[in-house]
């Protein structure tokens, strides 16, 4: 199998593409590569862009283990909560650019990145974990409490609404939405300009807004 995360450096930006031929499911092959990836690109880079391949974000996590039952999913959740809180608490700027469907675990790696763009389309983003018998765990309930509106808060989570990209701007998955053949140009500039910002404020900035955040997440991973 080849890798499913491409890391190229682009000037000041790690550019991070998930592309695994599918739906980008969250395998553990797949986060063997983006937590080497993510460590990479905090060595080499000045900003990080996460994105997906036409059409396709992430669709979650690879439900063929989640169904083999807790022995094997556990560990499995235990690592993409793991890769949740590198992208929260990461000394670069994250910047997401969402090119399609974002479930669950991709809508995750949404609350925790920075700044989020997304393509225009039917494409479905939400936490669907409920309308598929699967509780939302602790390290999901936080990012969600941090970063959707108050009034979709419960739709989002325990309803499991799932949104249009239009929709979710205004949620709170997304901060911006764009024709999708414009998408990654725009996102490579903001990545960009926001690889500029002096590291050091950014990084100490940064963990103390999302503190109780990045507290919560761990705590849920240590439990």
């Amino acid at each position: 199998m080849s890798n499913p995360v491409h890391y190229q450096l682009e000037g000041a930006v790690a550019v991070l593409r998930l592309d695994d031929g599918k739906a980008n499911a969250i395998s553990h092959a797949l986060l063997d590569s983006m937590e080497a990836a993510v460590q990479r690109a905090e060595s080499e880079a000045g900003a990080l862009l996460l994105l997906g391949r036409p059409g396709r974000f992430s669709a979650g996590f690879d439900l063929s283990v989640i169904r083999q039952g807790a022995e094997a999913a556990q560990p499995l959740i235990r690592r993409g909560a793991g890769l949740l809180l590198q992208l929260a608490e990461s000394g670069l700027p994250v910047i997401a650019g969402c090119t399609g469907h974002a479930l669950a675990l991709g809508a995750l790696i949404l609350l925790a990145s920075d700044l989020r763009l997304g393509a225009r389309g039917e494409f479905k983003i939400g936490l669907n974990e409920v309308a598929i018998d699967l509780p939302l765990p602790g390290f999901a309930l936080a990012l969600a409490a941090e970063r959707l509106a108050k009034s979709h808060r419960l739709r989002a989570t325990v309803l499991a609404e799932i949104y249009d990209p239009e929709a979710a701007l205004e949620a709170g998955y997304l901060d911006r939405t764009l024709p999708p053949e414009e998408l990654e140009s725009a996102a490579r500039a903001e990545a960009a300009r926001l690889a500029e910002l002096p590291r050091d404020a950014l990084r100490i900035t940064k963990r103390g807004i999302r503190s109780e955040t990045m507290r919560r997440i761990r705590a849920d991973i240590e439990g």
